[in-house]
């Protein structure tokens, strides 16, 4: 299975073309040859430009990698290559930008022959490219070594999966099933803004279009999805019509979801009524979608379920997240939410049950019911700032397997407990404008996950 898609971008000067001998760069010519095959044998498509002297080269190869919608753009300077050529057209494109700072040789000591030179000045050519990207405000990032007696292609295969990670979130479609829960401000951001500065497509939903998917829905189908959910749960007895309800609006939201080519979703359950012609709350297909790497978030929050889903691109082991209660005694934080989850993240077989819903008019829906296994997790949270610029929070956490008598069995719930004392993490993530929604992210690289930041040209928080 490919990680990702890359372009990878060969640099080089047009005057040494005009001053030598014919076939003179074919060994940096070979030396981008072997760089390809090695990141395609790392399990990354590379997609092949001609060698880039000048600006229409640098052009027509990043419209090719446009084109073929790869992940990022993978710089390697076979030479110096003036910055004027290639900033521009970098700068301009929104693909993630990822310099490699290598050379073909190795030593480069007094005993290396002075025609080596040729082959390995690209450094400087690298220097002139990042100044310019800069000032063009045009984030990126580099990893330097050689790239056989150093680890600089995994890192840059890292950072390739924090471009994968930026690359989603840029294309995110995330439909919005009502609207944001009035007075949260913390997630809001408008739709516009969204866009604009991140990418993210906001698709409304027509309750009243997602309400005739429900209806057509075959019988034969809700009993098909009940017997796949019976397999992945424990079923409380005695809740079979909640059961049908929610695996009959689970299915409709689906087909919406493939309809709308969406990456995630998010409901306002407070939107979710007898008006709208919805059986009731998807709870359900919310917790089933994240085990399939749909982002989701609740409240309306468009920005978090675009997050969600981007992160679960490149880790499936991805879920929204709440903190909820802080247990001072034990230095844990309470997680829980009411009734979405990746399913596929909680501990043993989860429990499926019928939840009293007392917010609104629709019926009864079902919901999985379970505590987050324990584990290394990083907890995520992407923070609105002032003159529409964002944070990055990033929190290594571990995940607590509950211990002793847990009266929670009738819930989603989770503990968390940050590097920090908990009073000292609470401050510190309030001070950085952490929100209130988030993701939490199982077995996460915080290099990827900073690249990531980097390459959204955030300033990113880690709280350790």
């Amino acid at each position: 299975m490919k990680l990702a898609k890359i372009g990878l971008l060969p640099l080089y000067l047009e005057l040494y073309d005009k001053i030598s001998k014919p076939g003179r760069r074919k060994p940096l010519e070979d030396f981008y040859d072997t760089i390809a095959g090695v990141l395609a044998r790392k399990g990354i498509e590379v997609v092949r430009a001609p060698v880039c002297r000048l600006k229409p080269e640098f052009a027509a190869a990043v419209k090719k990698f446009e084109k073929a919608n790869v992940d990022a753009i993978v710089t390697l300077h076979l030479a110096y290559s003036p910055s004027l050529e290639s900033a521009e057209v970098l700068a301009r494109t929104r693909l993630p930008i990822i310099v490699l700072d290598t050379t073909p040789d190795y030593d480069f000591g007094p005993s290396q022959s002075s025609d080596r030179i040729m082959f390995n000045h690209g450094i400087h050519g690298v220097q002139d490219m990042c100044n310019l990207l800069i000032r063009n405000a045009k984030p990126f990032v580099i990893e330097a070594g050689h790239w056989q007696h150093s680890n600089v292609l995994d890192r840059v295969v890292g950072g390739i999966r924090s471009a994968r990670i930026a690359s989603a979130l840029q294309h995110s479609r995330v439909g919005q099933i009502g609207q944001a829960f009035a007075g949260m401000g913390d997630f809001s951001v408008p739709v516009d803004v969204l866009k604009r500065k991140l990418g993210i497509q906001t698709v409304p939903c027509d309750c009243r279009y997602l309400s005739r998917i429900c209806k057509s829905i075959p019988e034969r189908d809700v009993a098909a999805e009940i017997k796949n959910n019976e397999r992945q749960f424990t079923i409380q007895p005695g809740i079979k019509k909640a059961h049908q309800r929610s695996a009959r609006i689970g299915l409709a939201v689906r087909r919406w979801v493939e309809q709308e080519k969406l990456t995630a979703f998010t409901v306002n359950f407070l939107d979710v009524t007898r008006k709208t012609g919805l059986p009731t709350v998807p709870f359900l297909e919310a917790s089933l979608g994240m085990a399939r790497g749909i982002g989701y978030a609740g409240e309306g929050d468009v920005m978090t379920a675009a997050l969600v889903g981007a992160l679960a691109s490149v880790f499936p082991k991805t879920t929204f997240a709440e903190m909820f209660c802080p247990d001072w005694k034990g230095q844990t934080i309470f997680l829980s939410h009411m009734g979405e989850v990746n399913s596929s993240l909680l501990a043993g077989k989860p429990a499926l049950m019928e939840y009293p819903f007392i917010f609104g008019d629709v019926e009864n829906p079902v919901k999985p019911v379970g505590c987050l296994r324990g584990g290394k997790a990083v907890f995520v949270n992407l923070s609105p700032l002032a003159e529409d610029r964002f944070r990055l929070i990033l929190a290594p956490v571990a995940m607590k397997a509950a211990k002793g008598k847990d009266r929670f069995s009738d819930s989603v719930r989770g503990w968390m407990k940050p590097v920090l004392q908990i009073s000292d993490f609470l401050e510190t993530y309030s001070r950085a404008g952490g929100t209130h929604h988030a993701a939490l992210v199982y077995d996460a690289d915080m290099n990827i996950l900073s690249g990531f930041g980097d390459l959204m040209g955030w300033e990113t928080v880690v709280i350790q």
